[in-house]
Order: structure tokens, then C-alpha cells, then sequence
């Protein structure tokens, strides 16, 4: 089962306490983008076996948004951050980067 820590109030908290929010970081178009952003903004995700950056909501706790590092073959959970953060923290990706020498990095 996975086991994920809220940023904001602390709990270690079972994947049933949370809601999934998909993929983080993900960039959003305003009004005036193209078609093909549109497109791309709402039905192409990198789905990737291995280190993946996904949104959560403490849905029966605290109730807010946060973010997760993980793996998604194994369920090892790297780290947890603020959902307002822009990209995952460098201390993150260090520690991503030390369990996962080949892994490519934060696109």
C-alpha cells in the first residue's frame, strides 16, 4: 500500500485517506493557445515506469492539494512538497538522483 506524508499537517497517511490529482507540474495554457497545447495540456501525460511527480489531496485529513515523488514500480515514495512549488526541490532530486544514478532527471 502506499504510504504518503502531508506537507502541511504532518500525518503519514495510506493511499485510502488521499484523492490522486494525476501528474504535477504540468503547465497550463491561457486563453489564445493553440490548439495543439490545448490538446497537449489535457490528454498527453508521460505515464513513465520508474520516477514519476503526481498531485495528491489529503482528502480525509487536512484537505489540502500536495505533491509526490515516487516510484512507479516499486511504490517507494521519494518525498512530499507543497503543491504551490514550481518544481520539485533540489534536495528532492539529490535524493531521487542518489537512489537512481541513471535516472534522467526533472524535465
Amino acid at each position: 500500500m502506499l504510504t504518503l506524508t502531508c506537507p502541511y499537517c504532518g500525518a503519514t497517511v495510506e493511499e485510502t485517506e488521499l484523492a490522486p490529482g494525476g501528474e504535477a507540474h504540468l503547465k497550463r495554457f491561457g486563453p489564445g493557445a493553440s490548439d495543439a497545447d490545448f490538446e497537449s495540456y489535457m490528454f498527453s501525460r508521460k505515464n513513465p515506469k520508474g520516477v514519476h511527480f503526481e498531485r495528491w489531496r489529503h482528502a480525509y485529513g487536512c484537505g489540502k492539494w500536495f505533491l509526490a515523488a515516487r516510484c512507479t514500480a516499486t511504490l517507494e515514495v521519494f518525498g512530499t512538497y507543497p503543491a504551490q512549488t514550481t518544481e520539485p526541490p533540489a534536495d528532492l532530486v539529490a535524493k531521487i538522483k542518489e537512489k537512481r544514478p541513471t535516472w534522467e532527471g526533472y524535465e
